[in-house]
C-alpha cells in the first residue's frame, strides 16, 4: 500500500511537484503567509508561460509543429501513420503530467480567498492580474490535455494523500464537461485580468482569454459534430464511459449531442466576434523585400520580428533576449533547410491564383510546377512570400552563421538530416533579414501566441458549421483576409471553381469521416490552412474535423517537388541513380518515404481510428485498480487495448 501511495503521489493529479519549472514555496514560510506578499503572488504565474508552445534553442521552433500532417514532413515518418507501430506504453505516456495542475490548484486554493479577505499587501491590480493568469493557465493546460486524451478527470482542488480519495478523483469526466470546465476557468480569468497589464503584449490580457475561449469552443463543437456516432463522444453506445457506473447514465446538458455542439459553436462565434471587431489585420504589400533599399512588408516581417508589439493583429507574443541568454535558432533554419522539415506538394498546391481560381481550374493561369522559379507566379501572395525559390535573398549581408544569404537549389540528398530539403520545398515564415539573427543559438525572433486573424477564421468556420450560411460578419472577415492575401476578395469565385474530387486527392481537410465535404466548407478550411501554414494549427484542425478516416482504406503518399520533370534538375546534385531519391517509375514528384523499401510508410500513410487520441499507459490502470487492470476506475481510449506494448484493436 505504501508503494502505491508513492506512485499515486507522482503519477496522478494531485501530489506532483513542479519538477523544475514551477516556483516552489520557501520552507521557512507557510503557504498562507508566503502568499500575503504581492511579489510572491505575481511571480508564480510567470513560470507558467512555458505552457505555451515556443521556439526551441536548437531546432526550428514552433514553425516545425505542423509536421506529420499533409502540410509538412520530417526526414523520418511518424508512427501515427503506420498502424501497429504505435503501441500502448507500460508507464508514463503523458497521463502523469499533472504537476502544473497541482501547483495551480494549490495557488487557487489560497490566493483568491486571501485577496478577497484583504490579506495580500501590494498593488491590487497586479494581484488581480496574477490570479487571472493562473485561472487562464489552468484552462490552457486542460485544453492541451483534452486534445491528447479526450475525457479527463476534472480536478479543481488539492486532495489529501489518500489512496481511496485519489483513486476516486482519477475518474474521467466526459470531454464536453471538460471543455465546459475550461470555459468556466476562462470566465473566472476574465473577472481578474487586466485589459492592458504591465508587460504589454508579453502578458496575458482579457483579449487572450476571449481568444482562447473561441479556440476551445470551436474545437469542441466541431469535434462533437464530426465524431457523432462514434465511441469518441459521450453517450454513444460504444463510448468507454458507458462501462463505468459514474458516467453510464450521463446525458448532455443541452439535451442532445446536436444541441451540445451547437452550444459550443455559439460560444465560438460570440468570443471570436469580440476580437475580430476590435483588431485590424497587419497590412501586406504582397511583395517580398529583397534589398535594404526596397520597402519593408509588415505582414512578412511580423512573423520574424524581434519586437512584435507594434503589429496590430498580434495579441500575445513571447520575447527572446540575447543579453539574458533567452534565445533560439529560428533564423538559422528559416534561412537554410528548415531543419529537415519539408513542406509538401499538397500544402503548396493549396494556394489559389490571384484571380481566386484553384490552380487546376480552366483559365487559372497556373504555369505548372516543373520550374521552381515560377511556381508561385500570380498566386496568393502568401505563397509568393513564404515559399522559398532558388536565388531568393534570405539575408541582407553575408551570414556569420550557417544560414544561406542566397537560397540554393534544394539539397534533397544532403547527408546531414537537419540540412536536407526533405520534400524539396522549404518556407521562410519567421525569416528575419538581419544576418546577426542568423548566428546559431543567438536569435531573438519572437514567438507569436495569439493573433487576431484566428478570430476572423474561427468566426467564419463556426458561423458556417452552426448555420450553414456565411452571415454578414463572416463575409466581412473572409473578404478582409483574402484582400490582405492579395487575391480576389469574392470567395464565391473560388467556391464555384472548386472540384472536391480533385481536392480530396491531396488535401486531408477535404474530408470528414471518410466523406468529402462541400466546396464552401472546404474553402473555409483551405483559407485557414493557407493563413496558418507552419503555425501549429494543422494537426489540431485535422483531428477535430475527423479528416484522416479515408486513410484507413486508401494509403496516402507524401510528395514534394516535381523532380523528374524539373527544368533545372541537374542543379539538385548527383541523384539520378534511383538510390537517393524515389524512382521516376513511382511518381514524377519526390516521395521522401518511398526510397528505401524498409521504410514503415514506404507504401503510403495509413490510419487507424484509435490514433485520433493517445492511449493511457497500463501503469495508471494498475494504480487505480489496486493492481488489477479490470478493476480500475479508468477506461481506455477507443480502440486501444489495456495491454502494454500492443497496438490498436480492430474496429
Amino acid at each position: 500500500m505504501k508503494f502505491k501511495l508513492i506512485i499515486l503521489s507522482s503519477v496522478l493529479i494531485l501530489i506532483s511537484s513542479c519538477q523544475g519549472f514551477l516556483d516552489k514555496t520557501p520552507m521557512s514560510l507557510s503557504p498562507e503567509n508566503y502568499y500575503t506578499i504581492e511579489t510572491n503572488v505575481t511571480s508564480f504565474p510567470l513560470s507558467l508561460y512555458s505552457l505555451f508552445a515556443s521556439h526551441g534553442l536548437y531546432e526550428w521552433g514552433t514553425f516545425q509543429l505542423d509536421v506529420n500532417t499533409d502540410n509538412m514532413a520530417y526526414v523520418t515518418p511518424d508512427n501515427r501513420f503506420a498502424p501497429g507501430y504505435w503501441k500502448v506504453p507500460e508507464v508514463e505516456g503523458g497521463w502523469n503530467s499533472w504537476g502544473a495542475i497541482y501547483q495551480i490548484n494549490s495557488f487557487l486554493a489560497l490566493v483568491p480567498g486571501l485577496y478577497e479577505a484583504g490579506k495580500i499587501s501590494g498593488s491590487e491590480s497586479s494581484i488581480r492580474q496574477a490570479i487571472g493568469e493562473v485561472y487562464f493557465f489552468r484552462a490552457l493546460d486542460y485544453f492541451n490535455k483534452l486534445q491528447v486524451f479526450g475525457d479527463l478527470p476534472i480536478i479543481d482542488k488539492v486532495l489529501d494523500n489518500d489512496l481511496e480519495k485519489l483513486t476516486a478523483a482519477s475518474r474521467r469526466s466526459p470531454r464536453n464537461e471538460v471543455s465546459r470546465f475550461i470555459l468556466s476557468n476562462l470566465d473566472k480569468a476574465l473577472e481578474y485580468l487586466s485589459e492592458s497589464p504591465n508587460g504589454g503584449k508579453n502578458r496575458i490580457n482579457t483579449d487572450c482569454a476571449h481568444m482562447l475561449k473561441s479556440r476551445v469552443a470551436l474545437y469542441e463543437g466541431t469535434f462533437l459534430k464530426y465524431f457523432k456516432g462514434t465511441p469518441f463522444v459521450p453517450c454513444d453506445d460504444a463510448w468507454p464511459g458507458k462501462t463505468k457506473e459514474f458516467t453510464a447514465s450521463y446525458s448532455y446538458p443541452e439535451g442532445s449531442i446536436d444541441a451540445e455542439y451547437n452550444w459550443f459553436l455559439d460560444v465560438a462565434m460570440k468570443e471570436s466576434a469580440i476580437i475580430a471587431e476590435k483588431y485590424s489585420l497587419t497590412p501586406n504589400t504582397c511583395l517580398l523585400q529583397q534589398s535594404l533599399s526596397e520597402p519593408a512588408n509588415p505582414y512578412f516581417d511580423m512573423f520574424g520580428a524581434t519586437n512584435m508589439s507594434d503589429y496590430p493583429e498580434i495579441i500575445l507574443w513571447r520575447a527572446y533576449n540575447v543579453d539574458q541568454f533567452i534565445t533560439n535558432s529560428v533564423n538559422q533554419w528559416t534561412s537554410d533547410s528548415n531543419c529537415g522539415y519539408g513542406t509538401t506538394k499538397s500544402m503548396v498546391e493549396a494556394f489559389v491564383m490571384k484571380n481566386g481560381l484553384p490552380i487546376y481550374a480552366t483559365g487559372s493561369g497556373y504555369p505548372g510546377d516543373s520550374n521552381l522559379l515560377t511556381i508561385t507566379k500570380d498566386r496568393d501572395s502568401r505563397a509568393q512570400l513564404f515559399i522559398k525559390k532558388p536565388g531568393d535573398r534570405n539575408l541582407f549581408g553575408t551570414p556569420t552563421g550557417p544560414g544561406q544569404e542566397i537560397e540554393s537549389w534544394p539539397r534533397i540528398t544532403d547527408g546531414a538530416q537537419s540540412n536536407r530539403y526533405t520534400t524539396g520545398y522549404t518556407i521562410r515564415k519567421g525569416l528575419n533579414f538581419d544576418p546577426a539573427q542568423n548566428i546559431q543559438q543567438q536569435c531573438s525572433i519572437g514567438s507569436i501566441v495569439f493573433r487576431a486573424s484566428e478570430a476572423y477564421l474561427n468566426y467564419i468556420e463556426a458561423c458556417y458549421e452552426r448555420t450553414g450560411t456565411i452571415d454578414a460578419s463572416a463575409d466581412k472577415y473572409w473578404r478582409a483576409i483574402r484582400k490582405r492575401a492579395g487575391i480576389e476578395e469574392d470567395y464565391n469565385v473560388t467556391i464555384a471553381a472548386t472540384n472536391m474530387v480533385k481536392e480530396g486527392e491531396s488535401d486531408w481537410g477535404a474530408w470528414s469521416g471518410g466523406t468529402l465535404v462541400n466546396a464552401t466548407l472546404f474553402n473555409i478550411r483551405r483559407e485557414r490552412r493557407c493563413e496558418f501554414m507552419a503555425e501549429n494549427f494543422r494537426n489540431s484542425d485535422l483531428v477535430r474535423w475527423r479528416s484522416m478516416d479515408q486513410m484507413i482504406t486508401t494509403p496516402y503518399t507524401i510528395l514534394g517537388i516535381n523532380l523528374w520533370e524539373a527544368s533545372d534538375r541537374s542543379k539538385f546534385g548527383a541523384i539520378y541513380g534511383g538510390v537517393n531519391v524515389s524512382p521516376e517509375s513511382f511518381s514524377k514528384y519526390l516521395a521522401p518515404y518511398h526510397i528505401l523499401s524498409n521504410n514503415r510508410v514506404y507504401n503510403g500513410y495509413r490510419w487507424h481510428m484509435a490514433h485520433y487520441l493517445s492511449p493511457i499507459a497500463i501503469q495508471h490502470f494498475l494504480i487505480t485498480g489496486g493492481g488489477d487492470v479490470e478493476a480500475s476506475t479508468l477506461y481506455q481510449n477507443p480502440y486501444w487495448p489495456r495491454k502494454a506494448y500492443e497496438g490498436p484493436v480492430d474496429m
